[in-house]
């Protein structure tokens, strides 16, 4: 029993020491494989290591053959700049001593251009000397002899260059803008409306003016009262007429009366009711004749507030010409002028369009129309060029622009076109009146006659005190003076008449 005890601590024994031995076997042989791996990682790690290091010197072998060669481009090119700036510099020291000895030679010659001038000039006088104690007379003398003798030879001649000038402004000139003037103002002769301040009323009988009178006059007190005009009932039969300066207010009594009579029913409450419709069919029709005038011209951007002001006008009459249609034609007159001669015309075209703007309130608020339109663009911010062209229109500040000269212009063209406005024979005998007057007051004028409606003034100047040349001056000065003194439509013509007679009598 106890031999087998033994026997099995010996085998366990046994077995535990070979297990151990083989567990340190395979350890061992684990550690030699694991060794012999770091060994050919370390061998491998050091032939990479070693070819990238190769790689590296050859690449920077490379690099540095290629500093190397562009180093010695460089210094090439260096070298070459420097070899220019030395031969450009001996350039230079051999200019500035030509230079130098240029500046000598000028002195020189400059010294000997004084020197002959000198000698000139004791010349000359010498000369001059000499003929005094020829001629007998100075200097002085002789020239005098010598100018007037110039000027009775050459004064003929001074003439006939001056109407050579003349004569080549009119064949050129003055055919040039007539061109340029006609062409704007073809077909462009708008009608003209001839507008008063009263307008008559045509009634369908006599007993309907006692009803617009009404009982005790209580509805033409009413109908003024609401309205604001005049009604004027006289003898003349089947008539009433209404009187007023503002447009706009006859415009709408006028539509009143017409709705009050067409109804028939005329009493105070019917009055206010028909001046209250009468109202706004004159807002709508402003609005509407200032939106087409605006399309039919082109002009587009402008805000309603002018177009409303601008309707106005319609209502509006200047010497029996009727504001808005001048306004239309001024408008057109003034893009055909600005495209002949190459202004923008969109500019012209608007200023033209809104240069009378403030006809429309002139009679609410004081001034000159044309600051009156300024004023209101102004007040609609728009443009600051198409502001002063406007204001500028009659004078009342200098004109700074074509535009404002071409709007000047085309303005003048439609209000003195033929037939474009009515003129008072008083209006008319003053300004013919002033034309004689303008040439009378210049010295050596006879007597002057002013002709063809006053489009030309005729002046017969002294023979005696006035020349050919003095003649020529004279038409100009008279025709400048014209310019500034007096008020006229168109062009002026100034004939100057010269004429000698010699008178003898046979006995």
């Amino acid at each position: 029993m106890l031999n087998l005890v033994l026997a099995s601590v010996g085998g366990i024994v046994f077995g535990g020491v070979a297990g151990t031995l083989v567990l340190q076997f395979f350890s061992l042989r684990k550690i030699s494989s694991a060794k012999l791996r770091a060994d050919k990682l370390l061998a491998e790690a050091e032939t990479k290591s070693k070819e990238i290091v190769l790689a590296a010197r050859a690449e920077a072998l490379k690099e540095r053959e290629v500093d190397k060669k562009e180093y010695e481009t460089k210094e090439k090119y260096l070298e070459k700049i420097e070899t220019d700036l030395r031969r450009r510099e001996l350039s230079v020291d051999n200019r500035f001593e030509e230079l130098g000895k240029s500046q000598k030679d000028l002195l020189a010659k400059e010294k000997q251009i004084d020197d002959i001038k000198q000698a000139l000039r004791d010349l000359r006088k010498k000369q001059e000397e000499s003929l005094e104690r020829i001629a007998k007379m100075t200097k002085d003398e002789a020239k005098r002899v010598l100018l007037d003798l110039v000027e009775r030879e050459g004064k003929e001649e001074i003439v006939k260059k001056f109407k050579e000038v003349d004569d080549y402004v009119k064949d050129n000139v003055d055919e040039k803008v007539r061109r340029v003037m006609v062409t704007a103002m073809q077909r462009l002769a708008a009608e003209t409306a001839s507008e008063t301040t009263i307008t008559p009323i045509q009634l369908p009988s006599e007993e309907m003016k006692g009803r617009v009178i009404g009982k005790e006059g209580r509805n033409i007190q009413t109908f003024e009262k609401v309205t604001g005009v005049d009604l004027i009932i006289d003898d003349t039969p089947e008539v009433v007429v209404i009187s007023t300066f503002d447009p706009i207010r006859k415009q709408v009594a006028r539509i009143t009366l017409q709705e009050l009579i067409s109804d028939g029913r005329i009493n105070p409450t019917r009055i206010e009711e028909a001046f209250d419709k009468a109202k706004k069919l004159v807002a709508a029709d402003i609005k509407k004749a200032g939106e087409e005038a605006c399309y039919e011209v082109g002009v587009t951007g402008l805000p309603l507030e002018i177009m409303q002001i601008l309707g106005r006008l319609k209502f509006r009459t200047s010497f029996g010409q009727n504001q808005l249609h001048h306004a239309i034609e001024v408008a057109r007159i003034g893009a055909l002028l600005a495209e002949e001669i190459g202004v923008d015309s969109a500019l012209v075209k608007k200023a033209c369009l809104l240069h009378d703007l403030g006809k429309a309130v002139d009679h609410e608020v004081p001034g000159s129309h044309a600051v009156i339109s300024a004023d209101i663009c102004r007040k609609f911010k728009l443009p600051a060029d198409l502001i002063h062209a406007i204001e500028s229109h009659h004078g009342d500040i200098e004109p700074e622009s074509v535009a404002a000269i071409l709007v000047q212009v085309a303005d003048a063209i439609s209000a003195s076109r033929p037939g474009s406005r009515r003129e008072s024979f008083e209006f008319y005998m003053k300004r013919l009146t002033e034309l004689e007057r303008v040439a009378n007051a210049f010295p050596g004028v006879e007597k002057s006659f002013a002709v063809q409606a006053g489009r030309e003034v005729r002046v017969m100047v002294i023979p005696e005190e006035i020349d050919d040349l003095v003649a020529i001056k004279m038409s100009k000065d008279i025709a400048k003076k014209i310019e500034e003194e007096v008020q006229y439509p168109g062009q002026v013509k100034i004939t100057v008449i010269r004429e000698t007679r010699a008178v003898e009598f046979a006995r």
